[in-house]
């Protein structure tokens, strides 16, 4: 019996460990980039203005098919005018409707002249009439002064330019992605420093609890031990707040919930952009997504500018109809038109050339916002790049200084063991070991955010060639 339940109890352990390990699966950088550019509203909101922008091409496009109208008017008047011409527009109309009784009456009588005066009663006061008309009308455009292509060309700008937007937002989002990755690992490994920096300390109250016991210490450095361990318990809560903190940024930016479990696999540290300061810049130029969307919707306000200047030349358009008009609903009486509008605005009050001058400005607009943003393109690499070599330099620095601070600790620690130097020396070489273990980890850090920044402000971080 004890021996079933010892196998049960490991089993239920095994599927406890098995469970757990499927719920916290380790994510990859990759697969943390691929979820995020699935599911972050942010990518969504990006998708849904490319699909309104795509929506419009097809809609100015549409606008150079000829267009088909179908119509079916009931219509039930006794106006003179209108009864008179549906009566006529249903081939029924009769010289009874113009009041002949009441025109050849005077005349049979030999008094023709006393015919004109009369108002004839069935035409001026004609019963009501019904009038079902059933139209089908043909409009085909011919010319428009090349209005529509405008129209047509400033949406496939702007569909350009949202694509182009679409890959600043991907791009932007695996920094941002990157960071928080590099986050928790940068967390996880103050945790380690914070549980090193602890152990140093309980050693330091163990030492000073048995000098002060023999004699070679003051209660006093007992006291500051002790105050010291409590520090580093405090750091190492907030190491673990900040690994959670990251944690939960990165849940966010991959649209997962936060109590979702979450882990990450190995660090990542993109590779060193090569190349001059200047040849960057030029990458950039040409690379970066921002710029090209930019320069799209410049495309696009010049197309708005011809659009507003093709509102000054002559448009022609075409006009085919077909009718049927019956006293109940039918299709007898068939008539057809066929209509060509030629039309010109001779003169409008100048509202075409303010049109025309307006969306030059909103065009000029655009190219010095364009002039700008490459400017400023321009500094945000050459400051990335200055920024990423500065981070290596740190790295040796401080790894330099580490190694250096450690050395110093631990001839510190010797003296104070044989009584030559006092606890706050001891405690000011511990500090300074932790704290050249801290720039160390925020170095490193530093230099992987700093070269994605690079190759974002480039135009060419990818999650796949970092």
């Amino acid at each position: 019996m004890k021996s079933l339940f010892l196998g049960q109890l490991m089993l239920a352990a095994v599927v406890v460990l098995t469970s757990s390990a499927a719920i916290a699966e380790k994510l990859e950088y990759k697969q943390c980039v691929a979820l995020a550019l699935a599911q972050n509203p942010e990518l969504a909101i990006s998708r849904a203005q490319i699909e309104q922008a795509e929506a419009a091409v097809r809609q100015a496009q549409g606008n150079k098919m000829p267009r088909v109208n179908l119509s079916l008017t009931a219509t039930r008047s006794n106006d003179a005018l209108n009864a008179f011409g549906m009566k006529l527009g249903q081939r029924g109309a009769t010289f009874n409707d113009f009041g002949a009784g009441e025109f050849i009456g005077p005349i049979l009588a030999g008094t023709p002249n006393a015919a004109l005066p009369i108002a004839p009663h069935n035409l001026n006061q004609p019963d009501a009439v019904n009038n079902f008309n059933t139209r089908i009308e043909l409009l085909v455009p011919v010319y428009n002064g090349g209005m529509v292509q405008s129209y047509v060309d400033t949406a496939k700008a702007y569909v350009r330019a949202a694509q182009s937007g679409d890959e600043v937002a991907r791009q932007q989002l695996a920094k941002h992605v990157l960071m928080a990755y590099q986050g928790v690992h940068t967390a996880r490994a103050y945790i380690k420093l914070a549980a090193e920096a602890r152990v140093a300390a309980e050693e330091y109250v163990r030492i000073s609890d048995k000098l002060h016991k023999q004699g070679m210490a003051v209660k006093s450095d007992v006291l500051s031990a002790k105050v010291n361990l409590e520090d580093v318990k405090v750091k190492g809560v907030e190491a673990k707040n900040a690994e959670a903190a990251a944690l939960n940024q990165l849940a966010l930016l991959m649209g997962k919930s936060l109590d979702d479990p979450l882990d990450v696999g190995a660090p990542v540290t993109p590779e060193m952009l090569a190349g001059s300061p200047a040849a960057l810049r030029a990458q950039a130029l040409n690379e970066h997504a921002g710029l090209r969307a930019m320069r799209n919707q410049v495309e696009g306000a010049g197309a708005q500018v011809g659009a507003a200047r093709a509102g000054k030349k002559p448009q022609f358009n075409v006009m085919l109809r077909q009718d049927w008009n019956d006293e109940n609903l039918g299709l007898d009486a068939s008539s057809y038109t066929v209509a060509g509008v030629l039309s010109w605005s001779a003169f409008d009050g100048g509202i075409n050339n303010a049109n025309i001058d307006r969306a030059a400005a909103q065009r000029a607009e655009l190219v010095a916002k364009l002039r700008q943003a490459e400017e400023g393109i321009g500094y945000q690499v050459t400051d990335a790049r200055r920024k990423a070599l500065e981070a290596e330099e740190k790295i040796v620095a401080r790894e330099a200084g580490v190694e250096q601070a450690l050395e110093a600790q631990r001839l510190v620690k010797k003296r104070y063991e044989n009584s030559m130097a006092t606890l706050i020396e001891l405690l000011g070489a511990q500090a300074q070991l932790d704290k050249a273990n801290a720039e160390l980890v925020a170095a490193r850090y530093e230099l992987a955010v700093n070269r994605a920044e690079l190759k974002r402000s480039v135009g060419v971080l990818a999650a796949d060639s970092l």
